[in-house]
């Protein structure tokens, strides 16, 4: 027995097969099947069509020679759509199609929602950036989503290590927060594995948004295409760390392009994941240090308060002096303990000692190579 939500969408004259049948159509992407509306009107139009009317639209494949018998492909996916009360087929004649959408310039036929579809409508800000993320890199997402989810803004990303699943934890993290993740497989499928837990906490408390069939594995032109719709949900893009040949990059330019706000977290010009960042600030990207700025500049936007005055700085905790001496010498950029040792001049057992009583304070991380990092922005002074 159907749910009621697909009873209401047939009550509305919403048809999800033939877009799926278009779908699944081998050769048809959203470019063609934009190219196919435009021609015939309506999927049901195009899927009527004889292969002459297709080759006059320059549609470049030829339709299917059996659109109205049942496809597999389009019965597993109504399958998977009764299966989950949170699952949806959503199409682009659905009036629940999201408005910003609409103004790619050719949209995704077919969303294939599992979690809370309001969300699509809801003001929303991508969070994206390097899988290679550093500890300071990662706590920044981390820290962003939260406060921005905390201040009612939906955090969206594509569910990638790094920076996107920092940003998608950061905004679980918040009482009540909310975040979509944007993926780049079918919508029965996890992506990486490292992260099924995160999907399913997603699909419980936020949304999961797939532009493929069910049974999609992940493949390198999947991404692109998922990228532009991040930033097409969203009313402004945050990247928070991102390589020379990052997709962030592409992501935070097709952002650009639609018209969007795009924020970017500058960081240490010896970091090969900050050059990314500063050549969006040069490009023209706002340069942004703390989540207030944001819902400042985006208040009327999101339909958010503005950001309270942030308070002043708690009195300092007494600080050991070695400690804050070793923090000092660390600066920002990840540092070897021979460095630490010859700009301390402490022994390798003090330094050692010292680094461990930073880490479990959560004011240094420890990385690959016998590296460190320092987590925390230090005080004026330092």
């Amino acid at each position: 027995m159907e749910r009621e939500s697909r009873n209401d969408a047939a009550t509305a004259g919403v048809d999800p097969g033939p877009w799926l049948r278009l779908l699944h159509t081998p050769g048809l992407g959203p470019r063609r099947i934009q190219r196919l509306l435009e021609a015939f009107s309506s999927p049901q139009a195009a899927l009527a069509a004889p292969a002459r009317q297709w080759r006059d639209a320059d549609v470049g494949v030829a339709p299917p020679e059996n659109p109205d018998d049942d496809h597999p492909g389009v019965a597993a996916d109504l399958a998977w759509e009764r299966a989950d009360e949170r699952h949806r087929i959503l199409c682009r004649d659905d009036p629940d199609y999201p408005p910003l959408l609409t103004q790619l310039p050719d949209p995704p036929p077919v969303l294939f929602l599992n979690g809370d579809p309001t969300l699509l409508t809801a003001p929303q800000v991508a969070i994206i950036g390097s899988r290679d993320a550093t500890p300071q890199g990662l706590k920044l997402a981390r820290e962003f989503a939260r406060e921005l989810a905390s201040a009612g803004v939906t955090i969206t990303s594509g569910l990638a290590r790094g920076i996107d699943g920092a940003a998608h934890q950061g905004a679980l993290d918040a009482p009540q927060g909310r975040t979509t993740a944007v993926v780049a497989t079918g919508p029965d499928r996890i992506y990486p594995a490292a992260h099924r837990r995160l999907g399913h906490r997603i699909a419980d408390h936020g949304l999961i948004v797939s532009l493929w069939p069910t049974g999609t594995q992940a493949q390198a032109g999947h991404f692109p295409q998922r990228n532009r719709v991040i930033s097409g949900l969203a009313l402004a893009t945050l990247v928070v760390e991102a390589g020379d040949n990052s997709g962030s990059l592409i992501t935070a330019r097709l952002a650009g392009e639609q018209g969007r706000q795009v924020y970017a977290v500058p960081g240490s010009v010896f970091s090969p994941v900050s050059r990314g960042c500063h050549r969006l600030i040069r490009e023209g990207a706002q340069l942004v240090e703390t989540a207030g700025e944001i819902l400042d500049d985006l208040a009327d936007w999101l339909g958010v308060p503005a950001a309270p005055q942030a308070p002043g700085p708690a009195p300092a905790e007494p600080v050991d002096p070695e400690h804050e001496k070793v923090l000092q010498a660390m600066g920002f950029d990840p540092v070897d303990m021979e460095t630490l040792r010859s700009r301390t001049q402490l022994t390798i057992d003090t330094l050692s000692s010292i680094l461990v009583l930073l880490e479990l304070n959560g004011r240094v991380a420890a990385l690959d190579h016998g590296r460190y990092q320092r987590l925390d922005a230090g005080s004026p002074e330092s």
